[in-house]
C-alpha cells in the first residue's frame, strides 16, 4: 500500500467518524463540535491538491511507506 492510498483511507475514515459523533440524528451523537474536524479535514485535503504538501504524507515517507508520486523518495 502506498502513501495516497492510506492518505485517502484515513481521511475518508475521520471523515465518516466524525460526523457520526457530530450529527444529532446519529445514535452515537456527541457533540457538533466535532463537525469542525469534518471541516479540517476537508480544507487539509483542499490545500494538499493545490499546494501538494500533505502533513501526513510526510510522515509516512518518515515512517518507510513507499511514496505514490515518486517511489524514490
Amino acid at each position: 500500500m502506498n502513501t495516497e492510498r492510506i492518505i485517502r483511507i484515513v481521511a475518508g475514515a475521520l471523515v465518516l467518524a466524525s460526523l457520526a459523533v457530530g450529527v444529532r440524528a446519529s445514535p452515537i451523537f456527541v457533540s457538533r463540535d466535532f463537525l469542525w474536524l469534518t471541516a479540517f479535514i476537508g480544507l487539509n485535503l483542499f490545500q494538499s491538491g493545490w499546494t501538494r504538501f500533505c502533513p501526513l504524507e510526510k510522515i509516512l515517507v518518515h515512517l518507510g511507506v513507499p511514496c505514490s508520486m515518486n517511489p524514490s523518495r
